[in-house]
């Protein structure tokens, strides 16, 4: 070894080295050497060359430099200290940096106490040590910061999680008859990619949550797809015999075509009608299919039986104009004031009215109204004839007039008898039931004459 190197002593790590591996920067110029150095001071050199630092008031030997002045060896040693303390400043500030992690500042920390235990140094190694154990302090809570961040952040996530889950069992839940399976599939897939898109950009969660959630969002996919092919596979089912009992009605249908039997065939027709509203649904197409076949034979049918009765129609006006002349003089009849009269000259008119035979459908129903209403007037003149006849009723007639009679006369003594002893209040009280009493006598006597009695 030349004179002009240090004495052998144990390897010294290179403070730009240890500043690298702290927090590695990338490559620039090296600085000016350093004149001087104020940690020169926590430090002394002998007579012999060794060189020493002071901690806590005792030194402590670091090392030699031969060939080297006293000052330049004190010097040598504490630009290694400054190295050290810079990077330690500099691991700090990192600390307080929000972008630069715990693991980071660990790992720089966990290096830097490794190189200033092997570190042979002149410096203020209490303040060194002190800005040390600022980091780790720092570092405890920056650690317990990015824990309670990544819970609150594994809480949100377990949210959206949840909410994903819960929509896709709302999904599944549904009635298969009320369900829409496409609009239903389509938003079960995009829960499958915002749960992928959660795994790979969200926080994570802890293994139990994460398998939880997942069995029951899989349980719910599961179901779904499940749901959704039985109900496809009873529908399939289903179309099948509809279809065939739809084939079969349309066989019914065209067999009736050419029926000429108009009445039975048209209840026949509405028969097939209620038949084919209860038997379900084919598939679209073999349900078009089969209806236009069904409603070509149905209008054929009816066709014909139009065609048919718009030539009675035309045969039947002929009837019109002989029962609206049958009608006039019917409702000439009217007010009934003579019965028998009445009563024959009705019965002519009916006789004659079934003798001229059908009138055209759309008119039935008016000219049977009309005719209806005349019999009723006769009907009912007649009942009116027969009450006031009847013994009974003027029986019961005479007896009520008689009643009252009896009321009257007892009224008008009391009243006299009132007015004889001077009692004027039981006199007027007399006389107001005398009045009522007359009223219904009036009326009883009325009705009595009606019955000629």
């Amino acid at each position: 070894m030349s004179d002009d190197q240090p004495t052998p002593r144990p390897t010294i790590p290179s403070p730009a080295a240890i500043a690298a591996r702290v927090h590695p920067r990338p490559a620039a110029a090296a600085p000016a050497p350093v004149s001087h150095s104020e940690s020169a001071r926590f430090g002394r050199v002998d007579d012999e060359g060794h060189v020493f630092v002071t901690v806590d008031g005792e030194e402590k030997e670091v090392g030699s430099y031969p060939g080297a002045t006293p000052d330049e060896a004190l010097q040598y040693f504490a630009r290694k200290f400054d190295e050290l303390a810079a990077s330690a400043d500099l691991l700090e500030a990192r600390l307080a940096n929000p972008d630069v992690s715990a693991k980071e500042v660990a790992d720089g920390l966990k290096t830097l106490q490794k190189h200033v235990a092997e570190a042979h140094v002149v410096g203020d190694l209490a303040a060194l040590q002190a800005t040390i154990e600022r980091v780790g302090t720092g570092l405890e809570a920056k650690r317990a910061h990015e824990a309670e961040h990544r819970a609150a952040a594994r809480a949100e996530a377990a949210e959206q999680r949840e909410a994903i889950v819960a929509e896709a069992e709302k999904i599944a839940a549904q009635p298969p008859g009320s369900t829409q399976w496409k609009t239903s599939g389509e938003r079960m897939r995009a829960l499958l990619d915002e749960w992928k898109q959660h795994q790979r950009s969200g926080a994570k969660l802890d293994k139990t949550t994460e398998s939880g959630l997942w069995t029951r969002f899989s349980h719910a996919r599961n179901t779904f797809d499940k749901a959704r092919r039985a109900w496809f596979a009873d529908l399939e089912t289903t179309r099948t015999e509809a279809k065939g009992a739809k084939e079969s009605l349309v066989a019914e249908a065209e067999a009736l075509a050419t029926s000429t039997d108009w009445a039975n065939t048209a209840r026949a027709y509405k028969q097939l009608m209620d038949r084919w509203r209860t038997a379900g649904r084919a598939a679209r197409a073999d349900d078009d299919a089969l209806w236009e076949r069904f409603r070509a034979a149905q209008d054929a049918f009816f066709s014909a039986k139009d065609e048919v009765a718009a030539a009675e129609d035309e045969e039947f006006r002929g009837n019109l104009v002989v029962k609206e002349g049958l009608l006039t003089e019917a409702e000439a009849i009217l007010p009934v004031t003579d019965l028998e009269a009445a009563k024959a000259a009705l019965r002519s008119v009916q006789d004659r009215w079934e003798a001229a035979g059908k009138v055209p459908r759309g008119d039935l129903e008016r000219v049977e109204k009309r005719i209806r209403r005349v019999e009723a007037a006769v009907r009912e003149a007649e009942d009116t004839k027969w009450q006031k006849s009847n013994p009974e009723v003027a029986a019961r007639a005479r007896s009520m007039v008689e009643q009252l009679e009896a009321s009257v006369s007892s009224l008008e003594a009391e009243v006299a008898a009132a007015e004889a002893k001077g009692d004027p209040k039981k006199a007027e009280a007399a006389r107001g039931r005398l009045e009522a009493q007359q009223v219904w006598l009036d009326q009883a006597r009325a009705g009595l004459d009606e019955f000629g009695g």
